[in-house]
């Protein structure tokens, strides 16, 4: 497919968008530490006080409306945001699907003050509230707006998935931009769960969204077989949910570069079920990862 080697560099990725505009709630007087960003075959950010999206748009006349916020994984001590970040991004992005790469606070980083439940959930709440916000700039549907996470990353998406409030639509047409943010709905719209962590503390709703899942037989056996154990309980509670747990893969699989098999066309069922859930448009471009 012709993906660089390297992770890019800064320089070369989309414009940032933070999801607040001054300090995060909880990070303040720390919003002017520098993340930091360790460069090589994967780009590994730490040291996250100001939380933020990088948006990658489908080319002009290609949008199908929906939208996917990507959380990388790391173990809540960094971010591992190339094979789980910018490079399905720039996938989704092709296929017409407008992708945000999410880079979210840390809770398990040394000296973190920051909590899972509160901060790094948080974050992505507040990504999906400002996507919604910002849907009809970014030619997105509102009611198509979903989470997909990688391992910490995942643990977060499945929470999202699990706690989330309403909006008040009247309340969201009125006021300033951030009041127009804060009274959009943090439900996503569907919830695509890679390889994700902590998997004991899956406990669906009811009126929790769809959700696909992605593992591989050779991880670790609270998703190995955890995965399997999560999809009876999303069942269970009635959610639409669709599973795929790869015989030659482990942990950590993403998307990568010079990567091939079975597994790497995880992005291409993960396709397939957004068209069968009808949450791509007409019109959208079957590219498949070879």
């Amino acid at each position: 497919v012709g993906r660089p080697l390297l992770a890019q560099p800064e320089s070369e990725l989309p414009p940032v968008v933070h999801l607040y505009e001054g300090d995060a709630p909880g990070s303040e007087g720390m919003s002017h530490i520098p993340k930091q960003v360790r460069a090589g075959s994967d780009r590994v950010v730490t040291q996250v006080h100001r939380p933020l999206l990088y948006p990658y748009l489908p080319a002009e006349g290609t949008e199908t409306g929906m939208a996917v916020i990507v959380a990388p994984g790391g173990g809540h001590n960094s971010l591992w945001s190339t094979h789980e970040g910018h490079t399905p991004a720039k996938f989704f992005a092709d296929q017409g699907i407008a992708a945000f790469v999410l880079e979210y606070r840390l809770a398990e980083e040394k000296d973190s003050k920051y909590t899972v439940d509160e901060h790094a959930l948080g974050d992505l709440q507040r990504a999906i509230r400002l996507v919604r916000a910002r849907a009809k700039e970014w030619k997105i549907d509102p009611k198509r707006v979903g989470v997909m996470g990688f391992s910490a990353g995942g643990e977060l998406a499945a929470l999202a998935g699990m706690r989330f409030d309403a909006s008040d639509e009247n309340d969201a047409a009125d006021g300033h931009d951030g009041d127009q943010i804060d009274k959009q709905s943090s439900r996503p719209d569907y919830v695509a769960l890679i390889y994700p962590g902590r998997s004991h503390r899956y406990e669906p709703r009811s009126d929790s969204p769809p959700t696909f899942i992605a593992a591989g037989f050779g991880d670790r056996r609270d998703i190995s077989e955890g995965m399997a154990e999560v999809y009876l309980k999303y069942k269970r509670a009635g959610v639409p949910t669709e599973l795929h747990i790869y015989s030659d893969a482990g942990h950590g699989f993403g998307l990568r570069d010079g990567k091939s098999g079975a597994v790497m066309k995880w992005v291409d069922r993960f396709v397939d079920w957004a068209r069968d859930r009808k949450l791509m448009g007409q019109g959208t471009k079957a590219v498949s990862v070879p």
